[in-house]
């Protein structure tokens, strides 16, 4: 009578093959080679212990495609525990609630909108919306708020309103200008012609003088 299967007498089945031995003679139909081939990087020894992601020297894929920001900037998706996930509802669904009433994610999940109140909710401006409705969620677009407003309804900001990103880029300083001079006025204009031929005569007479100094 076979004994009872337990612990201590626990052993693997009985393989159906036996295993391939390699490299005990050549008489042996696996010696010399042992199945690697000629030659070459996966004939020696360790060659099959490569780190993951190596191509035989080539130029690796993370390498050559371009780099991206990493995980933690301000415009990524956070990884691992810091990622977040949000649930959205169109306003066209906020048409079941009658009108006056609150929308909260709770309520949401009574009516069957959302699974759960585990996620952040944002509301979307996808529909319309005929019903004046106190809306709150965690984040609203700028269409769902637009509509809520016309409707006649209110929104709240579950976690405080959102402040405005910065520009990534800097404006450039606006580089100063010269002033224009201003343009000259009737009697400026009428003096200058005047100064023009007096320093003309005199020129004239400069040279005179000089051709006589020269003469004596």
């Amino acid at each position: 009578m076979p004994e009872k299967l337990n612990l201590s007498n626990l052993k693997p089945a009985q393989a159906r093959k036996d295993r391939k031995r390699v490299g005990r003679g050549l008489g042996s139909g696996k010696g010399r080679y042992s199945t690697r081939g000629l030659k070459g990087q996966k004939a020696r020894s360790g060659s099959h212990k490569m780190r993951a992601g190596f191509e035989g020297g080539q130029m690796p894929i993370y390498m050559r495609l371009g780099k991206q920001r990493g995980p933690y900037s301000k415009d990524a998706m956070p990884m691992g525990p810091h990622r977040t996930r949000t649930v959205a509802v169109n306003v066209r669904d906020l048409e079941r609630f009658d009108p006056g009433s609150e929308v909260t994610p709770e309520s949401l999940a009574e009516r069957g909108l959302i699974r759960n109140t585990k996620y952040d909710l944002k509301i979307l401006g996808h529909g319309d919306l005929s019903k004046h409705l106190s809306v709150s969620a965690h984040n609203f677009s700028k269409s769902a708020r637009e509509k809520i407003e016309k409707a006649g309804g209110s929104i709240t900001w579950l976690r405080g309103e959102p402040e405005p990103r910065k520009p990534k880029r800097r404006l450039r300083a606006e580089i100063p200008q010269a002033e224009p001079e201003p343009p000259e006025t009737e009697e400026e204009a009428a003096e200058s012609p005047e100064s023009d031929q007096s320093e003309a005569t005199e020129e004239p007479e400069s040279s005179s003088e000089a051709d006589q100094t020269s003469e004596e």
